[in-house]
């Protein structure tokens, strides 16, 4: 501090020292000289004494000045000291706030650097989390786009079988016309084929007898249709060559008008939808086309088991399911009697099957409900609760549902059978082209239900 203010004090007190000082000690040499003069006369007069008097008062006078210059002189210096000593405190504090402001400073740029990673190391999350579900869009579209080329693809070439059966049926016509022309030459074949009707009439005679007997004893009969009750329920269900036919059976308020608008690409409240309801709302077969004119399906919505005035194993003959090219077996909390009945007859009739389970999403729920879980709330704990309770619920969901189906198949002596786990809404997006998180069987199906068109297709252009 002294270094610093030494060159600023210094050109001001010399000055002013000057400026005091010259005067009096140019007065005091003057005085000097005249009072120390050497005398003209021996004798003084009464003016030198005089003269020597005021000198020696001017002497006295320029010494009491000159003390009070040096006084004066010393108080400036003491002030100048004093005002060096505050500026040096005044200094080490300034030096001492910007130290304090320094470190501040550094503590502030750490800070801010801390945060600047933690925000880059967010980022960084954040982009893998982005990419990870971009990735997950993009390899649930391209699957979604292969099963819709390859449903095309399938399509076409049922459309192009179709056309091949339609020229083979054009000479399977010619071929009859050719028969009628011979008719008369097969009189005898005619004689054979009449004395083996009348065999075949015994036959049946004695499995009437048989039939009644085994429905006194509780034992259920199987029943045959003849050729006209086959073409009545051909023309009842208005059966096309050149179409598919999927009838939805089951037991009442299973679901099934909410399956075939699914498969259809509807809601229920689009229009030409089936109606559904809580309470059984189909009591007679319905019958819808695909909402997409280039599909050849015709879905029927038949009436639920325990709606109509029969037994389990009249349902199958009641509803005329033997005329189906496949018949979708669908059951909601257990499976029946009647769903037993269906599988039997349809092995008889060599008609596809397949076992489905539906309302997926409502079951897994109740069981996630059963599990605890009471709670919609967005925390991320809670989300995370729900997202573990939902995956350990649709385990059980799953595990518990084939292996009833296998139960029930093993105890009625039927084969093993994959049953389909379904809901209505995921089947319902995927055939909207809509991303799920939520599929089970749902793709599953619906590839196995167009390999059933194209099998069927390719076996009526190889007949």
């Amino acid at each position: 501090m002294g270094n610093v203010l030494a060159p600023m004090i210094g050109p001001v007190l010399v000055p002013v020292i000057g400026a005091v000082l010259a005067p009096m000690i140019g007065l005091a040499a003057i005085l000097l000289t005249c009072a120390f003069r050497p005398p003209d006369r021996e004798n003084p007069t009464l003016a030198h004494i005089q003269a020597r008097h005021e000198a020696e008062q001017a002497r006295e006078q320029a010494e009491q000045a000159a003390r009070v210059a040096q006084e004066r002189a010393q108080q400036i210096q003491r002030r100048a000291e004093q005002d060096r000593i505050q500026a040096r405190v005044r200094q080490e504090e300034a030096t001492q706030a910007a130290a304090r402001a320094t470190e501040e400073v550094k503590r502030m740029k750490a800070q801010m650097e801390e945060v600047a990673s933690a925000a880059r190391r967010a980022q960084e999350v954040t982009e893998v989390a982005a990419n990870t579900a971009r990735e997950e869009v993009a390899k649930l579209a391209r699957e979604s786009e292969e099963a819709r080329k390859r449903s095309k693809k399938i399509r076409k070439d049922a459309e192009r079988a179709a056309a091949a059966a339609k020229g083979k049926a054009k000479k399977a016509q010619k071929a009859a016309d050719e028969q009628r022309r011979k008719a008369e030459a097969g009189k005898t074949r005619a004689e054979e084929a009449a004395r083996k009707a009348a065999e075949e009439t015994r036959k049946a005679n004695v499995a009437k007898e048989e039939a009644e007997r085994r429905l006194k004893e509780g034992i259920q009969p199987v029943v045959t249709p003849t050729p006209a009750e086959l073409a009545a329920a051909k023309r009842r269900v208005q059966y096309r060559e050149d179409r598919f036919h999927f009838a939805v059976a089951g037991i009442s308020g299973s679901g099934k008008s909410s399956l075939v608008n699914a498969f259809r690409g509807l809601t229920g409240r689009e229009a030409g939808a089936a109606a559904v309801g809580v309470t059984e709302t189909t009591l007679e077969m319905a019958r819808y086309l695909d909402a997409n004119p280039e599909n050849p399906f015709v879905w029927y919505d038949l009436p639920g088991a325990g709606t109509i005035k029969c037994r389990d194993w009249q349902y199958f003959n009641e509803q005329g399911l033997y005329v189906f090219d496949c018949i979708l077996v669908l059951f909601d909390n257990r499976f029946t009697m009647t769903d037993i009945a269906i599988l039997v007859n349809a092995r008889r009739y060599n008609i596809p099957t397949y076992i489905i389970r539906s309302k997926a999403d409502q079951h897994i729920r109740n069981i996630m409900i059963d599990m605890g879980y009471d709670s919609e709330g967005g925390d991320e704990k809670e989300v995370e609760r729900r997202d573990e309770l939902r995956k350990a619920a649709r385990k059980i969901f799953i595990e518990e549902t084939r292996k009833t189906v296998q139960t029930n198949l093993k105890d009625a002596n039927l084969p093993d059978q994959r049953v389909y786990i379904v809901s209505n809404n995921t089947l319902l997006d995927i055939l909207l082209r809509k991303m799920s998180k939520k599929t089970i069987d749902e793709v599953d199906l619906l590839n196995d239900l167009v390999d059933q068109v194209y099998r069927k297709r390719v076996s009526q252009a190889e007949e």
